[in-house]
């Protein structure tokens, strides 16, 4: 995730290991105003509401881990962390190149495999 898009992928419940994209989400641009203050009030409101339409996508996640440039992902994930949905969910972060949908997809498997690896 970036701070204007996000891909949301997750595991196939039916094959262990197997990962796919859910969706691709946008965020609203902001309107140019004359006024800072005003722009700056509709970042943050927007910000909210992308942040709203990923956790949409999220049901019940035990683990979460969210990747991507700048800060963003560390933001997104406080915001998970203020939401009872997701009080119990395990989450993780870490700072990439934004990436095609194919080398996100093998981002996680090599991230999972490492995982389930070490836990062995």
């Amino acid at each position: 995730m970036d701070s204007e898009h996000a891909t949301i992928v997750r595991t196939v419940d039916h094959k262990p290991g197997a990962l796919e994209i859910i969706a691709h989400i946008n965020r609203e641009e902001v309107a140019a105003t004359p006024l800072n203050k005003y722009e700056n009030k509709q970042k943050k409101m927007l910000q909210l509401k992308f942040f709203k339409e990923i956790a949409t996508h999220l049901e019940n996640p035990t683990h979460l881990h969210a990747t991507g440039t700048g800060q963003v992902q560390e933001q997104f994930l406080r915001y998970l962390a203020e939401t009872p949905q997701f009080n119990k969910t395990i989450m993780e972060e870490s700072t990439a190149s934004r990436m095609s949908d194919e080398r996100l997809m093998e981002y996680f498997e090599e991230k999972f495999k490492l995982k389930a690896a070490s836990h062995l």
